[in-house]
């Protein structure tokens, strides 16, 4: 018995398990597998395990043409059905008529994409769709930054004035969006925007805010920077991405390695930068036959993605302002303490702009993040709970390769006794340390004096004015330490 002796209910399950490629070929065969192959539930189910589309949609975004249904009696398979066959296994333009409307939407990317391997763009739009999705749900202020994708004219516009060869997969992220638009006033502070899609983190003056450059201004960027550092005409670096602020941070993408490279404090000095991926991971990205292309920017955002979509990363608002903010957020790279009631969680960032390779004695900076905050059954110290307690001295143990190199004992932190109240605000400092390790640790604890005891029975009015006179100057209970629990301060593989 052969597949055209099955009932269609069977061949329609046979051929439903069938991916794109096969389902062509089978469709090859006869006008009866031809029919089934075609079947409109086969082919919403290829855009979306394919695609991720629930809707057909053309590349660009719009909805896509509908075509009349045919009858079964009307189809002729051979003629159409080659031809789709042709393009699926050679990658060459085609052109079918009369097919079902989410066939047509598969058609049509597969025609927009002919000149890359299909795997791939695949994987460039799965990666991309990761990144709108969480923008959409949690950012969409910076979604609506991204560009629309750039088109083959335009890569081959920079890729002529740049002298350079983009990789396939950086082609690819390009064309389904063009970085982002960056318009003045728009989710921005004093220092910068805070849109950008990548992140970043401040600790004194220092802040930093990290975007992907559209084409048009990969060209500028990249040809100021080139004139400005004396690059080699010949070089094949473009930068990619950049913080928006008046921070120097800047990407640098190796058209010919595939490595992805931010500038140390001594690029402008002596060209000195640090791969931001492993070089083992990059595999070749220029073979048009080989779907396993992946450069230092594909791997670099889909990590990027991933620590979004698990929340090791998250939004954080600083007044009216919201961004991406690198500090890590989950474990092992961000440790939790509580004592006594008040909770202390720290993590700390590699800061490759202010570090110096060549520096033997104080080489890596890292910034560091605590957040404190008393939790909603306030300070309880010996059984007694207090309604408040305020920092008064901190306690670091600073360690590079598990060897202490330093100490600190000192009031406040950053200059302020921050008071704690129960389920508030909290308070957020950031501050840094530098290494001549690339990999440390800090631990260590604050001293806390409890504040007034809670008073059950006192009205709203009462407790505002009671709030007033605590802390410090008011102590109602004894000194106690905070736990730090250790958080480590590492260079790591993948640097944002």
């Amino acid at each position: 018995m052969g597949l055209e002796d099955l009932g269609d209910l069977a061949l329609n399950s046979i051929i439903s398990k069938l991916d794109a490629k096969d389902s062509v070929a089978v469709s090859c065969v006869s006008k009866k597998l031809s029919v089934s192959a075609s079947e409109e539930s086969l082919w919403i189910n290829h855009c979306y395990q394919d695609l991720g589309l629930s809707a057909p949609i053309d590349p660009l975004g719009n909805p896509a043409p509908s075509f009349k249904e045919e009858s079964p009696s009307d189809v002729q398979p051979p003629e159409h059905a080659y031809l789709f066959c042709a393009e699926i296994c050679q990658g060459a333009p085609w052109t079918v008529l009369h097919m079902h409307i989410y066939k047509e939407t598969y058609h049509l990317w597969r025609e927009s994409f002919h000149m890359y391997p299909w795997p791939l763009v695949k994987r460039v739009k799965r990666c991309w769709d990761g990144l709108k999705n969480w923008l959409s749900a949690n950012f969409p202020e910076a979604e609506a930054t991204l560009r629309r994708g750039a088109t083959e004219v335009d890569i081959e516009n920079l890729e002529n004035i740049l002298k350079v060869k983009l990789p396939l997969p950086t082609r690819l992220l390009y064309r389904f969006f063009d970085g982002q638009e960056l318009t003045g006033g728009v989710g921005g502070t004093t220092l910068g925007s805070s849109l950008g899609i990548i992140g970043g983190y401040s600790f004194y003056d220092h802040f930093v805010n990290v975007y992907l450059l559209p084409l048009h201004q990969v060209i500028l960027e990249t040809k100021e920077i080139k004139d400005h550092l004396g690059f080699s005409a010949t070089s094949k670096n473009v930068i990619v991405a950049a913080s928006s602020t008046c921070i120097g941070k800047f990407f640098f993408l190796n058209c010919t390695t595939g490595q992805l490279c931010v500038g140390t404090k001594n690029l402008v000095s002596n060209g000195e930068m640090i791969p931001c991926v492993p070089n083992a991971l990059i595999n070749p990205m220029h073979d048009l036959n080989n779907g396993q292309q992946q450069d230092a920017m594909l791997l670099w955002l889909e990590e990027h993605v991933r620590r979004l979509q698990n929340g090791i990363i998250k939004l954080r608002m600083d007044g009216m302002t919201r961004s991406i903010n690198l500090f890590p957020e989950e474990p092992p790279f961000c440790s939790t303490a509580i004592t006594n009631g008040v909770q202390v969680r720290a993590s700390a960032v590699f800061v490759p702009e202010c570090c110096s390779v060549r520096n033997t004695s104080r080489q890596y900076l890292f910034a560091y993040s605590i957040r404190m905050r008393l939790l909603p059954e306030g300070c309880i110290v010996n059984g007694i709970s207090f309604g408040s307690c305020q920092l008064n001295r901190r306690h670091w143990i600073i360690c590079a390769n598990d060897h202490v190199v330093d100490e600190v004992n000192g009031e406040a932190v950053i200059g302020k006794f921050p008071l704690l109240y129960p389920g508030g605000e909290g308070f957020v400092y950031e501050s840094c340390s530098d290494l001549a390790s690339s990999q440390g640790s800090i631990e260590g604890a604050f001293t806390f004096v409890p504040g007034r005891e809670i008073a059950r029975n006192l009205s709203c009015g009462k407790e505002g004015k009671m709030r007033k006179k605590q802390g410090l100057a008011d102590p109602k209970g004894s000194a106690f330490e905070v736990e730090v629990a250790r958080f480590p301060l590492q260079r790591p593989d993948y640097i944002f």
